[in-house]
This record gives structure tokens, C-alpha cells and sequence, in this order.
């Protein structure tokens, strides 16, 4: 049974198990565009990949006409932070390449997001991505019982705001993840320790840091969709869906498996992980 607290939904240890599955099959599909991402190719080449991919496992694309969007993936190239629209531009060299998707597996949500590095690339943006990706974790260290909201995001805001320099989102935030895409609580990637809802175990969010080069500001762009970076320099997106446990968080999301293909794909760039 799914216990409501005000608007959050606990979910069972079985839902758990299946939320599981559909996260999973969001690592899984990353980890095909792992395999074969390289310069010349397209996001949309990329969208036809994992809508395939998806409906091969007798899944749903959780984005595909979600409030109108028109496709499968966001693929946010540069200095698009999220909600990209793939497109029949060739990627190239030194691009970086998020790309976030979602999919219902069994009436459950799963929903990630990886950002790749085609070749080489300028040190500031390799160091960019690999803050961004450590700072994911960092939320994930305080995603545990009795802390709180505000304890994931400032983590997050410490490593990259605060250590770095960076400019985190203040527009978007992650989220609560379930039977709905957006679930809440909201999930910030800013905010004070101490603060915001009590986490209690069960809660399943989608945590995803969305960091800038620069400026922490943003501007969506004519489609109502893309959202990029006010000054043009680059933003790095990571998201785990996460569940809340008494000692140490559940990640859900497997990132092994994409960074085993991004490793043996030498169109990209892993020195970050080194």
C-alpha cells in the first residue's frame, strides 16, 4: 500500500523492486548510446536508438508527449542545460552531450540522465563534468532517513557553488519519481542544511544536478522547451533516481554499465573518471 504524507508518496518494498526494473532499463538504454555515440552523429539518430531500444522491452518512452514534448530523449548539447530537441546537426569534437530520458516499465517511472564527452575537450569542461557527476553523489551521501531535503541540496550547492565556482540552476530541480513522472517533493541542487521536508524511508526522488561553467542563469529558448545557458558557456546534467534508507541510500540507476561502454567507446572522453 502506498502511504500519502500531504502530497509525498511512500512506496512498498515491492514497488521499490519495480521502480528498480524501470530504472534500470533507462541505464540500460544510456548504455547503448554509450556503445555507439561518436562525432557525426546526430541526437536524433540517438532518439530513434532509444525509442527503439525502449519499445523492444515492451516499455513506454515516459517523455514521448509528456505536456506536448515531441520526442523520447532530451539531448542537451553545450550550453543547453536540459530539454534539448533532438536534432540532424552532426555532434562533433570536444561537444558534450546530456541526455536524459525516461521510460514506464509496469506502471512505474525510471528516469536519468548522463552527460557524455565526445573526444577531447577544453580541461575547464572535462572538470566541469566530473564536479558535476561527484556532486550527484554527494547529494546521494545525505539522501538517508531523518535528514532532509535541504541537507541533499546543499551538499550538491557546497561541492559545486561553493568549492568550484559554478553556477547551480535555480529554475529547475529534481523531483519525486513513482506511478507519475513529477512527483514531489521538489528536489533543489541549492538550499540550506536542516531545511525542507523530512526524509522518511521509501521516498523515491530523482536527483539531478544541472551545473554551469558560469553563470548560474537561463533563458528557454522560442520552442517553450530548451533551456540554455544566459552567458553560452557549457552545463553539465547527471540524474540517479534514488530511494531513502535508514543508513545509506538505494540508487535504483546504474551508471556501471554505461561507464563500462563509455570506457571501451573510444570516440569518448573518460579521463574524467581517472
Amino acid at each position: 500500500m502506498r502511504r500519502p504524507n500531504g502530497m509525498i508518496i511512500y512506496k512498498t518494498e515491492a514497488e521499490v523492486a519495480l521502480m528498480k526494473q524501470s530504472a534500470l532499463l533507462v541505464s540500460q538504454t544510456l548504455t547503448e548510446v554509450a556503445k555507439v555515440l561518436k562525432p557525426g552523429m546526430t541526437t536524433m539518430q540517438i532518439d530513434t536508438l532509444c525509442s527503439a531500444f525502449v519499445r523492444d522491452h515492451k516499455a513506454i518512452p515516459s517523455f514521448l508527449n509528456y505536456r506536448g514534448y515531441p520526442f523520447t530523449i532530451c539531448a542537451s548539447v553545450n550550453d543547453v542545460v536540459v530539454h534539448g530537441f533532438p536534432n540532424n546537426v552532426e555532434l562533433k569534437e570536444g561537444d558534450i552531450v546530456s541526455i536524459d530520458m525516461g521510460v514506464i516499465l509496469n506502471g512505474w517511472h525510471g528516469d536519468h540522465a548522463y552527460t557524455f564527452i565526445l573526444g577531447e575537450a577544453a580541461p575547464e569542461v572535462i572538470q566541469l563534468v566530473k564536479v558535476t557527476k561527484e556532486s550527484l553523489y554527494k547529494g546521494i551521501e545525505k539522501a538517508i532517513v531523518n535528514n532532509r531535503i535541504g541537507d541533499i541540496a546543499n551538499a550538491i550547492q557546497e561541492h559545486t557553488e561553493k568549492k568550484h565556482g559554478y553556477g547551480v540552476v535555480r529554475e529547475l530541480v529534481g523531483h519525486g519519481l513513482g506511478r507519475s513522472l513529477h512527483e514531489d517533493p521538489q528536489m533543489p541542487n541549492y538550499g540550506k542544511r536542516g531545511s525542507g521536508p523530512k526524509l522518511k524511508e521509501n521516498l523515491v526522488l530523482a536527483i539531478e544536478p544541472m551545473i554551469n561553467l558560469g553563470t548560474k542563469d537561463v533563458f528557454t529558448e522560442e520552442d517553450g522547451w530548451t533551456v540554455k545557458t544566459r552567458d553560452g558557456k557549457p552545463s553539465v546534467h547527471f540524474e540517479h533516481d534514488v530511494c531513502i534508507k535508514r543508513n545509506k541510500a538505494l540508487i535504483l540507476s546504474d551508471y556501471s554499465i554505461i561507464e563500462a561502454a563509455e570506457k571501451a567507446n573510444g570516440n569518448l572522453n573518460t579521463s574524467y573518471q581517472d
